[in-house]
């Protein structure tokens, strides 16, 4: 479990993490990461702080950098969309505060999250006083959005240029960053850590009615395919007519995707609930009997790493029904997990679910290797050792 009492020894290594947000309520794994730290001591360098109640910390370990005024943001941001087309870079002024918050709190290395927020730091990765070395970790989105253009990709080069090591959470993810010219030798694997715990193995049978129940869990964004999710449940139903989808997240194409199933008659087939906390994810994990995921890249270049959500509901043993996106398919292997389909294929995806549906002996061997393929690839322990390993890495230089 992440402890949010996470003072360490004085004689640890202090490790400062600089999160622009701490934290987004989808960022859990980022808070399991830092408060699950035992050989350094962890300090989080902030713009904004949110969800305290949630995501709790000591205060005395975390800074709440200082902003610039609202008008001064506001040109900023101005100069940013209709001037130099790329990400708004801090001030020499932001340098030095945070500068002195590195000596101050004797920081033996900066881990920066996200490459944007990593491009905005610039000026403090290359300068020439910053007091200890970087690096930056990549998740998703921050490999691929808006580094299309000359300028962010020159940026982007810069970033890889300033760290003295670059992680992602994917071989994918990784491929992406090579192409993108990060060399070879700085790119470390570091996947996400589950406390295994708290997502244990669910006893399920087959529904003796036909009324098998589908959850996708994730922010209503593009990437996450909710809509071939529910033109799969529209032919799933031709042949299941009591199956269910239970959506649970919150984001802007709830009410587009609240239209398009109304418009396939899934108006009473389909709830959306909202986003829940750790315990109501857990029941609702608990009542499945699939998780889907049929991820995208979206048109700007928004792209998974792997889902978190996606990697809960395997570890308590539902079959996965999702695509070869991403860092998927280093979870879970096509016909043993679960099924990968390719990428806004719902005729594709049905036919997968109704395959394993028919099979009952099939289903349960599916969700009991999906759990034993989390347990053994992402356990919590396993992968604060590996981040731990290449933080001695960096600060060894």
């Amino acid at each position: 479990m992440p402890d949010p009492s996470v003072a360490r020894s004085p004689g640890l290594p202090v490790v400062a993490s600089y999160c622009a947000t701490f934290l987004a309520a989808e960022m859990r794994h980022i808070y399991r990461q830092i408060t699950g730290l035992q050989a350094c001591t962890p300090v989080v360098l902030t713009n904004k702080r949110l969800h305290p109640e949630e995501f709790p910390f000591p205060p005395e370990q975390l800074v709440l950098l200082a902003r610039p005024p609202a008008l001064v943001r506001e040109v900023r941001r101005f100069w940013n969309r209709h001037v130099s087309h790329g990400p708004v870079l801090i001030t020499r002024r932001e340098v030095s505060g945070l500068e002195q918050v590195l000596r101050e709190r004797e920081a033996r290395l900066l881990h920066v999250y996200f490459g944007n927020s990593a491009m905005q730091l610039l000026p403090l990765l290359e300068s020439r006083t910053l007091p200890c070395p970087a690096l930056v970790s990549f998740h998703g989105a921050d490999a691929g959005v808006s580094l299309d253009s000359p300028t962010s990709r020159r940026l982007v080069q810069r970033v890889f240029d300033s760290s003295r090591l670059v992680l992602a959470r994917s071989n994918a993810l990784l491929q992406n960053l090579g192409e993108l010219g990060c060399p070879t030798e700085k790119l470390r694997l570091l996947r996400t850590g589950l406390p295994l715990q708290d997502w244990p193995l669910v006893a399920r049978t087959p529904p003796a009615d036909g009324a098998w129940h589908f959850v996708q869990a994730c922010r209503l964004i593009g990437k996450k395919g909710l809509e071939t999710s529910l033109q799969a449940l529209a032919i799933i139903r031709s042949r299941w007519p009591k199956a269910t989808l239970e959506i649970l997240g919150e984001g802007p194409l709830k009410s587009p995707l609240g239209d398009l199933a109304a418009q396939l008659g899934l108006s009473n087939a389909v709830r959306f609930g909202g986003f829940i906390d750790q315990t109501g994810l857990r029941e609702a994990f608990g009542r499945a009997h699939f998780v889907l995921h049929p991820s995208r890249t979206t048109p700007d270049g928004d792209r998974e790493g792997v889902p978190n959500a996606l990697l809960e509901a395997m570890a308590t043993g539902l079959p996965a029904l999702a695509t070869r996106h991403g860092g998927i398919p280093e979870a879970m292997t096509d016909g043993r997990e679960g099924r990968l389909v390719a990428e806004n294929d719902a005729e594709g995806l049905a036919a997968a679910a109704l395959e394993i549906m028919a099979a009952p002996d099939q289903w349960t061997a599916m969700g009991l290797a999906a759990a034993e393929s989390v347990r053994t690839g992402f356990g919590q322990i396993e992968q604060i050792a590996s981040l731990e390993s290449l933080y001695r890495e960096a600060i060894r230089g």
